[in-house]
């Protein structure tokens, strides 16, 4: 589970409900089923109708992305790669290949084999960059469709809002009645605005998050790779593929391989 997002989910959904409750609210006003209906109905209608039954089918995997955790190994990927490096000086790169089954990283793994294939080292970068973009097209879709949903749904619930009003002013005739009826059909509102700000668009975000660091550490392989392809010295190759790594995690590093120097 991916701790800030069910963290995120937890405060920013308690807050509001919290928030309500304070006021003297009860819970169980908030529960209005036609309103939910015609807000959540509506948007992923509308969703829906923008994306094709293909593009669709992709929503289960990124609503797991947004749950479940995904740490990204930078400083694995960089030893591994040291590690090949130094292989492929003292052995040759075609070495390499009966070593690339331990290698758990695909990208990693695929564009060794361009290299132990004897690919062109231009023909190796703009393969491996075709890829990267690819994944991140990929990744975009799933923005998007969140994003869409966070755009539709408060205008779904100004409509359910809409609705409801209509629906009570045509009954007017009990004046008492009004109030409670005119409460409940701003709760289409509050549904609509509710859930693009704490469901669809942070959902977006999420995605759009760890995409970043997905692809910087595919970057990070990238410039690894044709680093060995090259043959330069592994110490060299450390050092730059140090400088893709999080500013937290390369002061980590290189004061750790400061303290080891001292001992």
């Amino acid at each position: 589970m991916d701790l800030t997002t069910l963290i995120g989910l937890i405060l920013g959904l308690g807050a509001l409900i919290g928030g309500f409750l304070m006021e003297g609210g009860h819970f169980a006003s908030l529960i209005v089923g036609p309103a939910a209906i015609i807000v959540f109905g509506g948007t992923f209608g509308a969703v829906i109708i923008g994306f094709s039954m293909e593009q669709l089918k992709t929503v289960p995997g990124f609503l797991k992305e947004v749950f479940i955790d995904t740490p990204i190994d930078y400083m694995g990927a960089v030893e591994k790669m040291v590690e090949t490096a130094d292989r492929a000086r003292r052995e040759g790169l075609l070495s390499l290949e009966s070593h690339l089954p331990e290698i758990e990283n695909d990208f990693m793994r695929r564009g060794l084999q361009l290299v132990i294939d004897g690919t062109d080292p231009e023909l190796t970068r703009n393969m491996l960059e075709m890829e990267i973009n690819a994944y991140e097209e990929g990744q975009n879709l799933g923005v998007e469709i969140f994003n869409s949903a966070g755009g539709y749904g408060p205008t779904m619930g100004i409509i359910g809002t809409v609705m409801g009003l209509v629906h009570v002013l045509g009954n007017i005739e009990d004046p008492s009645s009004l109030a409670p009826a005119i409460a409940m059909a701003f709760l289409a509102t509050l549904y609509g605005v509710a859930s693009a700000n704490v469901l669809w668009i942070p959902f977006a975000t999420k995605i759009k998050t760890k995409t970043a660091r997905q692809v910087a550490q595919m970057e990070l392989v990238l410039e690894g790779v044709l680093s060995v392809q090259a043959g330069e010295n592994p110490r060299v190759i450390k050092e730059k593929l140090l400088t893709f790594l999080p500013e937290r995690e390369r002061t980590r590093t290189v004061t750790t391989d400061n303290a080891k120097v001292g001992m």
